[in-house]
């Protein structure tokens, strides 16, 4: 039986012992040399059974002393709804609210679960400040020379030799960098688009990307979206005569959390390749797995070029830097030409630190650090909200990123539940901002980027309390 094969076998093994309750909660497993010679294969083999089981949150690593099953491998509370958006009841964006969660980012004293990047705690900070005093030694002029339109050739090296998951086809050639991920998104836009032709996205869907087509003067189209394995592939081929574009985060979508499985990449793939569309992929979450393996990308299947694959490090590394990229295919001319126009060329300075800190494996070992963070992060909330949101509560599961979708009971207005809320200093993002439709307006997204404490955990508490008093 092939390797692969056999670790998922013994994970369902150890899951349905899971789920039937012959391992409990708190049980700690068999080691892994023990699990070695009981199935009588590799380590390896064993480690990635239990990484499978890690992914979806059925055990959890303890350090030095093995794996337990994991508090939230019984899970109390069900999944959100499948998203089911009705092109008849369009509504505009809602900006207002959207100007309303971004004033409170001023204030510091407000607790953050609306922001959408990691906090300070969970960065390199001092290691990226040596990093900009060598840059500007290493730089010519100091790093205030023009740079080419396509970009710093350092990092456009390093983005092409880190990025092993495209199995060493990418080169510095294949790469265009930007002023962050969503001027990489809007730039590919700008490069297959015209005023009036339709973007296919995810419903619910990054408020950005609802922003960015209106001021673009383009049409939208929220496909229904399930909360684990994505945008629905059905539906996206019954509007297909429709659409010009499709933009899709199919890897850990901001603000599901939904994780496209690679079969449906795929099929993605092959059905726009059929009809000539575009897809642009924003994979700015897809280093954040909390599994053992990158979930592959829309890139990997992409034989005939549609594929623009927009990356960045706002969400890992430094969110002010504004560094991002494009791997555009077919449409690199097109897409360096807009950059060239637009903006003539971006600061080196930033690009050449981040180039510097991917170099020698020191980013891929800051991203491990991040991982396990995040993914214990993770675990916390959802245990948090288990214990103090209504029995009611529906929530994500998410297998990377840092973002949870709650979905709560009908009577709660969570745009109504924000203004409540901020009074109490905390600070979330209401459905309703990711949406053009009149829906998730008893939704929230939170962000578990945070550095965990007792503050953190009684700020869940107090928002529950909130939302149990509107109830």
């Amino acid at each position: 039986m092939a390797r692969e094969i056999l670790y998922l076998k013994i994970a369902k093994i150890l899951e349905q012992q899971i789920l039937s309750g012959t391992l409990r909660i708190g049980d700690k497993l068999p080691s892994i040399r023990s699990m070695q010679k009981i199935y009588d294969v590799s380590l390896n083999t064993v480690k990635q059974a239990f990484m499978e089981l890690e992914s979806k949150s059925l055990i959890e690593a303890r350090p030095k002393s093995g794996y337990y099953v994991s508090k939230t491998s019984k899970r109390k509370l069900e999944l959100p709804s499948v998203s089911n958006p009705k092109l008849s009841e369009r509504k505009n964006t809602p900006e207002d609210l959207t100007y309303k969660v971004f004033e409170a980012l001023q204030d510091k004293s407000v607790r953050q679960f609306s922001l959408g990047v990691s906090d300070e705690s969970l960065l390199p900070i001092a290691k990226l400040n040596k990093g900009i005093v060598k840059a500007m030694r290493s730089l010519e002029g100091s790093g205030t020379a023009l740079e080419p339109a396509q970009g710093n050739v350092n990092l456009r090296r390093n983005i092409a030799k880190w990025s092993l998951v495209m199995e060493g086809k990418l080169t510095e050639d294949d790469i265009v960098t930007t002023l962050g991920t969503m001027n990489a998104i809007y730039l590919c836009l700008s490069a297959v688009t015209k005023p009036g032709d339709t973007i296919a996205t995810e419903s619910p869907v990054y408020f950005g990307i609802l922003q960015l087509a209106k001021s673009m003067g383009l049409n939208l189209i929220e496909l229904p979206t399930h909360p684990a394995t994505g945008v629905d592939l059905d539906a996206l081929k019954k509007n297909i005569h429709k659409i010009n574009v499709c933009c899709f985060t199919c890897n850990f979508n901001n603000p599901l959390g939904s994780l496209m499985p690679d079969e449906h990449k795929k099929l993605l793939v092959e059905m726009l390749t059929y009809h000539n569309i575009p897809l642009i992929d924003d994979d700015l979450f897809g280093v954040l797995h909390f599994g053992d393996t990158r979930p592959k990308l829309c890139k990997n299947y992409d034989e005939a070029g549609i594929v623009m694959c927009c990356g960045g490090v706002s969400k890992t590394l430094a969110p002010g830097y504004r560094v991002g990229w494009i791997e555009p295919g077919r449409f690199k001319e097109k897409i360096i030409w807009q950059k060239l126009v637009q903006t003539v060329a971006i600061p080196s300075l930033f690009q050449e630190v981040v180039a510097d800190f991917m170099e020698h494996g020191r980013y891929d070992h800051h991203l491990r650090q991040l991982r396990h963070t995040l993914h214990t992060n993770c675990l916390k909330f959802q245990r948090a909200i288990e214990e103090y949101f209504p029995e009611n509560t529906r929530i994500s599961q998410p297998q990377g990123g840092f973002f949870l979708w709650l979905e709560l009971d009908r009577k709660i207005n969570t745009a109504e539940l924000y203004d409540t809320a901020i009074k109490q200093k905390i600070s979330f993002a209401p459905g309703r901002l990711f949406t053009e439709h009149d829906q998730f307006n008893n939704c929230m997204r939170l962000n578990f980027a945070l550095q965990w404490d007792e503050k953190v955990e009684y700020d869940l508490r107090r928002l529950g309390n909130i939302i149990k008093q509107e109830l």
